[in-house]
């Protein structure tokens, strides 16, 4: 059958950016040149690179799939692309930008959504394409990656190798983008967050200095990339943990469950869930989806529960659900590379399709309150039955397991969530069309007020990856005042004129 389920843990980001605010401490360069024309900075910047660099503009035949974004509304607007073939070009293309002005963000596969990236114009784009390497280490513990590494070639590359490590899960996505901002993922009820399996990290700064940040090599950085990266630098390559493989497949299954089925189907979510302390190898997610197969009046529940282990081992986890008698179910083995097709996140998914307007607008909980979950699904079917055009979008509920990720100390890294059990998300898709725009923001907005008023006594917690870009501070990087003090004293440090302000900026 056609899989429904449109992935998110992309944790939709590019490798590094971030978006302007107001602030005292930090003051941002101005603006390029208007003498600055393509043709120009192609001639002064290309001598200066090294072979096999590529710079190009809009009339060259290779500009729109370099360009080519995820999400289709507010994208950043570049006046060149140069897509270096060495770590030490990026250095050299900071300073040139620096010097004459120009706005500058770095792309790995062009998935970040947030509206914030549509303030960069007239910029040039570091492409991280041709950044791919990746070697194992000789003790077979860890490994180096290139900064344009994406998830299903890091994914595969390991996995032939007997290994796996910390990353999103749909395999169009870069690694390190997601990274950034904590990095969700498959494996982090082991391993923990993308962040957690970090070594090291080789960084641009906004100076074009380059320089390793980890534990011991600046830590005030090290602490501040790990879950607000995006301020700080460009990471051109990275350490990162392996671990041998503990499986050679995992167990899938799939159940289709019908609206009248939606508060039992979320009573089993929730006692499965244990309040975050489900067993490592058992996660699950799912989406409140449009699907013709089953049905042309109303959404149906799809959803996806994996176990790391043996359909023997899964049976307990899955024998709830099957007693609810689902519309449909299917279990099966698969390779963890396999995984990400057999769920809809492969590269040939529709969620890996560039090209959409998608509208992200995320939300942490600790459980899914059943009731504010009924008042979702009764909306969701209601606006998009309304206008027909939106039945692209999807309502996600993720729920990977969490040991690995609640292991770590909240402080120890600048990502503020580890106390969030649940990620939603609201991904309201479109054909691009600016008639709808207002509409699908509002119909986000409405979906995360249903969230926020069934935990009325939690702050409300933004997945700084899935972020609309206009939450609060607060919300994306930590409520708790120390946090995001100590995040602009590192910028300020680091970032003095906020060259990295086009990405849900912390200032």
């Amino acid at each position: 059958m056609r899989r429904f389920f449109w992935w998110l843990a992309l944790a939709t980001v590019p490798t590094i950016a971030t978006a302007f605010r107001s602030s005292s401490v930090i003051e941002q360069r101005s603006t390029a040149s208007f003498s600055l024309t393509p043709a120009r900075i192609i001639t002064q910047l290309g001598p200066k690179l090294s072979a096999n660099s590529s710079i190009f503009c809009q009339t060259d035949p290779r500009w729109f799939n370099a360009t080519e974004r995820w999400q289709a509304y507010s994208q950043p607007d570049f006046l060149v692309v140069v897509e270096p073939a060495k770590e030490s070009d990026i250095p050299i293309i900071v300073k040139y930008a620096n010097s004459h002005g120009i706005p500058f963000l770095a792309v790995n596969r062009g998935h970040g959504s947030t509206e914030t990236l549509g303030r960069l114009k007239n910029g040039i784009e570091i492409s991280m394409a041709q950044l791919t390497d990746i070697k194992i280490a000789d003790d077979k513990t860890s490994a180096f990656f290139g900064g344009g590494v994406w998830d299903g070639q890091v994914i595969a590359a390991l996995w032939a190798e007997g290994f796996v490590t910390g990353t999103g899960s749909c395999a169009c996505v870069g690694v390190m983008g997601p990274g950034l901002g904590g990095g969700h993922g498959r494996y982090q009820g082991f391993y923990g967050l993308i962040i957690d399996g970090l070594i090291s990290m080789n960084v641009v700064l906004a100076d074009g200095s380059a320089i390793t940040v980890s534990n011991t090599s600046h830590p005030d950085l090290w602490w501040a990339m790990r879950g607000a990266g995006h301020n700080f630098g460009i990471v051109t390559s990275f350490h990162a943990e392996i671990h041998k493989r503990t499986v050679d497949e995992w167990y899938i299954t799939e159940f289709v469950f019908t609206q009248d089925q939606l508060e039992s189907v979320f009573e089993v979510l929730n006692s499965q869930q244990q309040n975050g302390g489900q067993p490592k190898e058992l996660m699950n997610y799912g989406v409140f989806t449009w699907a013709s197969e089953f049905s042309t009046t109303e959404p149906i529940l799809e959803f996806f529960i994996h176990y790391v282990g043996s359909a023997e081992e899964a049976a307990p986890y899955l024998k709830p659900f099957q007693d609810l008698n689902p519309l449909y179910s299917k279990g099966q083995y698969y390779a963890y590379p396999d995984v990400l097709d057999a769920t809809g996140t492969g590269m040939n998914s529709p969620m890996c399709q560039d090209g959409h307007t998608n509208m992200q607008f995320p939300f942490g909980l600790l459980e899914h309150n059943i009731t504010a979950t009924r008042q979702i699904y009764d909306y969701f079917r209601n606006v998009t039955t309304l206008q027909p055009l939106f039945k692209q979008s999807i309502v996600v509920f993720e729920a990977y397991s969490l040991e690995g990720v609640k292991a770590v100390d909240p402080a120890s890294t600048a990502f503020p969530h580890r106390d969030d059990n649940i990620l939603c998300d609201v991904l309201v898709t479109y054909d691009p069309d600016s008639s709808l725009d207002a509409e699908a923001i509002a119909i986000g907005k409405q979906i995360t007020q249903f969230w926020a008023d069934g935990q009325p006594h939690r702050q409300q917690h933004t997945y700084v990856n899935y972020a609309f870009g206009d939450e609060p501070l607060e919300q994306m990087y930590g409520d708790e005042p120390w946090r995001l003090k100590k995040l602009r004293a590192a910028k300020a440090k680091y970032d003095p004129h906020n060259a990295f302000r086009f990405y849900n900026p912390i200032v």
